[in-house]
């Protein structure tokens, strides 16, 4: 009997372990990022993240190679430009090219098994950004939104994007969309382990958002980077 209840108390535990999960980040494979895929691994796993999502601009390599050298979880990801604005794609097995329509964006990711999200959806000084108008075309595509991004400026955008994620049942996300070693984990959802695509959005649905805004110095960062890479930087990543 005691053994019993060792292993129910074991089961009971593995089922309900809860990891901090940072959704949306950067490598020196965005073009406005000089983070190593070595630094973020080490950076994330020293801040106790028990998994991340790398969604680098326009490409999977970033994510690729932080998965090959991470001790954790690794979620295969792409922030994607889309012809209207940015979405993300999720689980990804290969990269989606830029400047297609959002529907043909998701059909693709749709195609390799991936999970659509749309980053910073209400983020109104965001060139990026999907508008609102082109959101509410395929909103019923999304299977979630990001709702606490720390790079957006206005805190009541963040906010919005929550009210509409609750209004349309949506699951919610949250992403530190880190740029700069500071960045990393400053957003997140604290939520049950998940062992991938399957169970992802299972244990999104019961996840807690945390984290907080980070100083909008970073955009001034990210500038730089773009500079630096263009100007000073010989290198062929994005």
């Amino acid at each position: 009997m005691e053994r019993t209840r060792q292993s129910l108390a074991r089961r009971y535990i593995s089922d309900n372990m809860m990891i901090i999960v940072d959704l949306h980040m950067h490598t020196s494979f965005s073009r406005d990022c000089r983070v190593p895929p070595e630094t973020v691994a080490a950076t994330c796993q020293k801040r106790g993240l028990g998994a991340i999502a790398v969604t680098d601009h326009n490409t999977i390599a970033g994510a690729l190679a932080v998965q090959k050298i991470a001790s954790f979880p690794v979620i295969i990801g792409e922030e994607i430009k889309t012809s209207r604005g940015e979405i993300t794609g999720l689980f990804l097995k290969e990269e989606i090219p830029r400047g297609l329509e959002p529907r043909e964006t998701i059909a693709r990711i749709r195609d390799q098994g991936g999970i659509v999200g749309v980053p910073h959806p209400m983020d109104r000084l965001r060139r990026s950004v999907l508008r609102f108008g082109s959101l509410m075309e395929i909103i019923d595509e999304v299977d979630y939104l990001e709702v606490l991004n720390s790079r957006v400026i206005i805190p009541q955008d963040n906010k919005n994007a929550w009210a509409l994620a609750q209004a349309r049942k949506i699951p919610m996300s949250a992403g530190s969309d880190a740029h700069t070693v500071y960045e990393y984990g400053r957003a997140y959802v604290e939520m049950p382990e998940f062992k991938g695509r399957e169970d992802f959005l299972a244990a999104l649905r019961q996840g807690k958002i945390g984290g907080g805004l980070s100083t909008p110095l970073v955009h001034f960062a990210s500038s730089w980077n773009k500079i630096y890479k263009r100007y000073f930087q010989q290198a062929t990543q994005r």
